[in-house]
């Protein structure tokens, strides 16, 4: 089937991992993910991942701590998801390098560009782990700079929703789902795609977003093919 992106940076939330255990990983539903992931690039898609850490650390989990050291502690989350992730697509017989942010030598390479668009050059999935090194930046916007810098065609946004509403569809049962609207509208609305850190980005780097849901992680295969599903989120 012909591949209407190319490159693709692949935002996987840290939850999506946990399956239905909502906290760690759970093997079946990763393995199903990453066979999803295989797919794409097995048809030539060249594949680059920004993980959460969701799973295991949200946020300040104790009131009192510190903001930087709590975002720290996330960072080494995503690290174990990147990890955990990239093993199990080596064992579906994919090519992975995992790069992060913070130098940690003996578990995974330093985030170096030039580096990572050699590894999709070669085929190789990359996934980046750490986010952007910073404390007070989220995955999303790791993800935005990283789509930026690697000159990804698109970022899809794997969630649990199946795109985007103009309020909670969990909630509100007349929520109205886009097909596709403008960042500024994003940003204007307040809507609950991504922190306007990271919208603000995409916006500025003329990136595209592609939200779909993750319950069919089969869609992760018909993103990157250009099936019609989710939300298309344009620059303006």
């Amino acid at each position: 089937m012909a591949l209407k992106y190319k490159r693709v940076l692949l935002k996987l939330s840290g939850e999506a991992l946990a399956g239905n255990k909502k906290m760690g990983i759970d093997n079946d539903t990763v393995s199903v993910i990453c066979k999803s992931i295989k797919k794409c690039v097995d048809e030539g898609a060249q594949v680059a991942i920004v993980v959460g850490g969701g799973n295991f650390w949200r946020g300040r989990q104790n009131e009192h701590m510190d903001r930087t050291r709590a975002d720290h502690i996330g960072m080494l989350a995503t690290a174990m998801n990147a990890l955990a992730v990239g093993d199990m697509l080596e064992s579906l017989g994919a090519e992975v390098r995992v790069q992060t942010a913070i130098d940690m030598h003996q578990i995974a390479e330093p985030y170096i560009r030039n580096k990572a668009i050699k590894h999709l050059e070669k085929g190789r999935v990359v996934i980046f782990g750490c986010g952007v090194g910073s404390p007070y930046f989220s995955t999303d916007t790791a993800s935005s700079l990283r789509a930026a810098e690697i000159n990804a065609d698109i970022m899809l946004k794997a969630t649990m929703v199946d795109g985007v509403y103009d309020k909670d569809p969990h909630q509100f049962a007349d929520a109205v789902k886009y097909d596709s609207l403008p960042l500024s509208e994003v940003l204007s609305k307040g809507l609950k795609v991504m922190d306007s850190t990271a919208a603000a980005m995409c916006n500025d780097n003329k990136m595209p977003i592609l939200v779909f849901s993750l319950e069919e992680p089969e869609n992760i295969h018909r993103a990157v093919v250009g099936e019609n599903i989710g939300t298309v989120v344009y620059a303006d």
